[in-house]
């Protein structure tokens, strides 16, 4: 499947996301799809993920990549943050990606969108490709130091510091430092309710 090829291809040194919890969030996995009558052979399959490494997830016994938990969430339909818990991070915990270190600020509901606000870091020169999120997802990143690709796959954008760029990330999208020096921004997901 898409995701799971492009998971791969700029995951050359996959780390867990999570440096505690990974229990509790693999319990609201499993509750999340429950609920919605899903196999978890079938959420695998869509979320483009092996078996395995889902049933490690929702067991408990394996801490996921970021990318892992943002194909899960997408094919479940909610934001990153319904999986992480009511108080998802701590001030300074970090969730960690291939490339993109990112800190949960806050979490916005509003009647028909939840919003989540990050504080990212992306070391110079680095890369990462995350798979899509639901339909109707954007992302909206300000970056305050270095120089950012991130967009659509095939077509990113560039952002220097003090400039915004956005894009409708219902598909697979990149996160690229270019450069010498470390990208320092504020990441604001945008998810329509389904």
């Amino acid at each position: 499947m898409l995701h799971h090829s492009l998971m791969d291809s700029g995951a050359q040194n996959p780390r867990p996301a999570l440096e505690a919890g990974a229990q509790d969030v693999g319990a609201r996995i499993r509750r999340l799809r429950e609920e919605r009558g899903v196999s978890l052979s079938e959420l695998a399959r869509r979320a483009g993920v092996g078996k395995a490494t889902l049933s490690g997830l929702e067991n408990g016994t394996r801490n996921p990549t970021l990318e892992t938990l943002w194909a899960v969430t997408a094919e479940l339909g909610v934001p990153l943050a319904v999986a992480l818990g009511p108080a998802p991070a701590s001030p300074g915990t970090a969730i960690r990606g291939t490339a993109v270190t990112a800190v949960l600020l806050e979490v916005f509901e509003d009647e028909n969108v939840t919003y989540e606000l990050y504080r990212l870091t992306i070391p110079a020169g680095a890369t990462q490709t995350s798979p899509a999120h639901h339909e109707g997802v954007t992302e909206h990143i300000t970056v305050f130091s270095g120089t950012l690709e991130a967009g659509p796959a095939g077509s990113p954008l560039t952002a220097g510091p003090g400039e915004h760029i956005r894009w409708v990330s219902d598909m697979p999208h990149t996160y690229t430092a270019i450069g010498d020096q470390d990208v320092h921004a504020a990441l604001l997901i945008r998810y329509p309710h389904r």
